[in-house]
């Protein structure tokens, strides 16, 4: 793993795309020594010109300086209006590098003292529990999102290998619930996973975000198709699981667990918890995500009907 010491001239990065509702990206480093095998960063033209040097997950810079940046940063855009922060939108803010250099966890103590309308938090690492003490100054405007996108270690295995073991995300989560921090599961993207899965869940989260390669690459599929991800289903024999109406299949089973209000769809389970999206409309309406579900069940039931 090469880790290089950068001095970036910008901390927060203006939101734009999947990521409306929120006013910046906060990204503390850049890089990532988890190297998904699905993940959408590698598609982007920054990674795409470091990996003809070094491959993705091969490299991480660190951001120093971060936390001084991130205090000039945040007052200039507070006195524009509120401001709204996903931390991290290329990059997870607890890969193992932040162990050793805690620039995410310095940026936290900025935004303690400087405090955010919101604060999302997505990442896959245990090592998130390490701060509880910051994210209790900074709750209820938070929301802490753990990846567990299987509850099948071979699948994490095939997929995401670099990544923490699925045990210790819901050890973390379990963690988080008992000193009462907002958290919610993301499942995302979808992978194969028992059919007890969303039992397991219920017991550590009361909040699921369930999204996949179609809804939540940016392109419909097309970047992780360019990654070679279908290959790798096919390769497993998991070929019922790449397909656009596969989230249905766990969706059926989070229901048993889980209220309508709890389960979000893609893009919807990331947005900003707050009173200002309801008022303007950025939430999208529940008929809308019904219209869409009952596609994808024809679409997967015209399939079945013709295999």
């Amino acid at each position: 793993m090469e880790i290089h010491i950068k001095e970036p001239k910008q901390i927060l990065t203006k939101a734009s795309g999947y990521l409306k509702g929120y006013t910046h990206t906060l990204n503390s480093y850049a890089g990532c020594s988890f190297s998904c095998k699905y993940c959408y960063v590698r598609e982007m033209p920054i990674s795409k010109f470091r990996q003809s040097k070094a491959g993705w997950g091969t490299w991480v810079d660190v951001k120093k300086g971060a936390s001084n940046l991130l205090k000039k940063e945040l007052v200039k855009a507070k006195q524009k209006g509120p401001v709204y922060i996903f931390m991290s939108s290329s990059t997870d803010p607890y890969q193992p590098v932040e162990a050793k250099h805690f620039i995410t966890r310095s940026l936290l103590e900025v935004m303690v003292d400087i405090q955010p309308d919101f604060l999302f938090v997505q990442t896959r690492s245990p090592l998130v529990t390490r701060d509880i003490d910051l994210f209790n100054q900074l709750k209820p405007r938070l929301l802490i999102s753990m990846t567990i996108e299987t509850d099948r270690e071979k699948m994490r295995k095939i997929f995401t290998p670099k990544a923490p073991p699925i045990a210790g995300r819901f050890k973390a989560l379990q963690e988080l619930k008992e000193v009462g921090l907002p958290t919610q599961v993301a499942i995302s993207p979808v992978l194969p996973s028992s059919d007890s899965f969303a039992e397991k869940l219920s017991s550590v989260v009361d909040r699921i975000c369930i999204d996949d390669y179609f809804m939540g690459d940016g392109s419909e599929g097309k970047r992780t198709k360019r990654l070679g991800i279908q290959e790798i289903y096919e390769k497993e024999n998991l070929h019922e699981w790449y397909d656009p109406s596969a989230y249905l299949r766990v969706k059926k089973g989070l229901e048993k667990h889980y209220t309508e209000d709890q389960i979000f769809v893609s893009q919807d389970g990331f947005l900003p918890i707050t009173s200002h999206n309801h008022e303007n409309g950025i939430f999208p309406e529940n008929n809308k995500k019904k219209e869409r579900e009952e596609k994808l069940f024809l679409h997967a039931s015209f399939q079945d009907a013709n295999r």
